[in-house]
C-alpha cells in the first residue's frame, strides 16, 4: 500500500528536488513533460517544464512522480498560477512511496472507451447487504461433497458440530428477519460474533487477513448506532456478555451465511455443559467452510433463482488507466453498491486500433456524496495486450527502462 512520507523526510526530498534539479514526470494524454524545481519549495512550488502543457489552469489538479535512488515517489498539487511554460503551485501536503500499482496512472486516452460487466451471475434478493466481505472458493471440502443433497450437507454439518457443541441451529432470512442483537449485528457486518469463553470479553482484534470477526470496537460502535448512550457503551457489552453466561451458554458462536452480498442467514452454535473444551479458531474455520458450501448448494438447487438479474454490460466513467489498473466512478445505486473489493468484472478496452479482453479485481473503494470510486486490478493481459495497451497510454514503446521507473513496490 501507498506510504506516506513523513515531514522530516518529505522536507529533504523537496530539497533534493530543487539542489539536485531531479526531472519531475507529467503524464497527460500520452505525453511525457518533464518539470524542474525553479526554486526552494518553501510556501509554494515553482515548476518549470520542458514545453508548454495544454490545458493546465488554476485550481487544476497534476499528479506528478520522480525517482530518487530507486525509489519512485509520487504526489499532487493544485496549480495557483501558469505563466508560459511556468506554473506555481501550493506544496503537497504529502509525498507516497511504496507504491501498491504497478504502473503509473494517467488520464484516459480521448479515443478509449471502456466497458464493464460482473463476473458471472448476479442476483437482486431481499436479504440483508454488506458493504464487504470474505469471497473465495469452497476449496477440497468442496470437491468431496454432493452440492446437490442440501439435506446431506446439513446432516453431515449437524454430525460434526456435535463433537463441538452441545446445541446448533440453521437460520435462513427467508420468512424471519433480523430481530435479536446477534442476528442484527451479523446482518449489518457480515461477520461472526465469536465469544469462546463468556467468561471473557470480546474479540479485541482479528487475527484473519480477510476480516471475519466482529471485534468488541465494532460492537460498541453497533450499539451507539442504536442510540446507547457513549457513557453507557462499557456498560452496555459488558451486560450483554453477562447475559450469555447467566443464561448458561459457556462458548458461543454465531457464522453468517453469505451468497454474494447477501447476508442469507447463519449458523449458530453454542457450548452449555461443562467439560467441553471452548471454541477455538478452528471450528471457526470449518463453519465459514459448512457455511461456504451450504450457500453454494442452495444456488445449486435453484433457491435464489427467482432473483436472478440479466447480467449487462455498463460503463464506469474511467478517471485514470495504467498498464496495470484503473480507477473509475459510478453514481451511487443498486449496481454500485455490489461493487465489492474483490469483485471481479470482465473489462473490455476499445480503441481504434484494437480491443483488450481482461478480467479485473477491486482492490479499493471510496465514496463521495454522489459517487463510488473503485479502483481495478487487471489480472490476465496477455503480454502482446499490454505492450500495445502501455504504447496506447504512455504513448511510446514499453522498455526496460521505463519498466524501471514506472514500476511501483508491490
Amino acid at each position: 500500500m501507498a506510504t506516506p512520507i513523513k515531514r522530516i523526510e518529505k522536507d529533504f526530498l523537496l530539497k533534493v528536488l530543487y539542489d539536485e534539479q531531479i526531472p519531475i514526470m507529467y503524464l497527460l494524454n500520452r505525453t511525457e513533460y518533464i518539470l524542474y524545481l525553479e526554486r526552494p519549495a518553501k510556501n509554494e512550488m515553482l515548476l518549470r517544464a520542458d514545453r508548454p502543457i495544454t490545458g493546465i489552469r488554476p485550481r487544476k489538479k497534476l499528479d506528478l512522480m520522480f525517482d530518487y535512488h530507486g525509489q519512485v515517489i509520487i504526489f499532487s498539487i493544485e496549480v495557483i498560477a501558469v505563466k508560459n511554460d511556468q506554473i506555481a503551485a501550493d506544496v503537497p501536503e504529502f509525498l507516497y512511496k511504496n507504491l501498491d500499482r504497478s504502473y503509473s496512472r494517467v488520464s484516459t486516452p480521448p479515443d478509449m472507451q471502456v466497458q464493464l460487466a460482473f463476473r458471472g451471475d448476479r442476483y437482486a434478493l431481499s436479504f440483508p447487504k454488506v458493504q464487504e466481505y470474505e469471497p473465495g472458493e469452497v476449496g477440497e471440502f468442496m470437491r468431496q461433497t454432493n452440492s446437490k443433497d442440501l439435506s446431506g450437507l446439513i446432516a453431515q454439518m449437524g454430525q460434526w458440530i456435535k463433537g463441538y457443541a452441545n446445541g446448533y441451529k440453521l437460520i435462513i432470512f427467508k420468512d424471519v428477519k433480523p430481530s435479536t442483537t446477534e442476528e442484527r449485528v451479523l446482518a449489518e457486518t457480515g461477520k461472526s460474533l465469536y465469544l469462546p469463553s463468556t467468561l471473557a470479553n470480546l474479540p479485541q482484534t482479528d487475527p484473519y487477513p480477510k476480516k471475519r470477526l466482529v471485534t468488541e470496537e465494532m460492537f460498541r460502535r453497533y450499539l451507539e448506532s442504536t442510540g446507547v448512550d457513549p457513557a453507557y457503551l462499557d456498560d452496555a457489552v459488558n451486560r450483554f456478555v453477562k447475559s450469555k453466561y447467566d443464561n448458561g451458554i459457556f462458548s458461543d458462536a454465531w457464522v453468517p451465511l453469505l451468497f454474494q452480498e447477501y447476508v442469507i442467514g447463519y449458523i449458530h452454535i453454542w457450548i452449555n455443559k461443562e467439560g467441553k473444551q471452548p471454541f477455538d479458531y478452528t471450528v471457526i474455520d470449518n463453519l465459514y467452510q459448512f457455511a461456504k458450501v451450504l450457500a453454494f448448494s442452495l444456488k445449486e438447487n435453484g433457491y435464489f433463482e427467482a432473483g436472478r438479474i440479466k447480467n449487462e454490460p455498463f460503463e464506469g466513467k474511467v478517471i485514470d488507466i495504467s498498464a496495470s489498473g484503473m480507477l473509475f466512478a459510478y453514481s451511487h445505486s443498486a449496481l454500485s453498491s455490489s461493487l465489492l473489493l474483490d469483485t471481479e468484472l470482465a473489462v473490455k478496452l476499445i480503441s481504434s486500433n484494437r480491443n483488450i479482453n481482461a478480467n479485473a479485481k477491486i482492490v479499493r473503494r471510496y465514496k463521495d456524496n454522489t459517487m463510488g470510486y473503485f479502483g481495478c486490478r487487471f489480472l490476465d493481459i496477455v503480454p502482446e495486450d499490454m505492450r500495445f495497451l502501455f504504447e496506447l497510454i504512455y504513448g511510446k514503446p514499453f522498455t526496460d527502462k521505463d519498466a524501471s521507473f514506472l514500476a511501483g513496490q508491490v
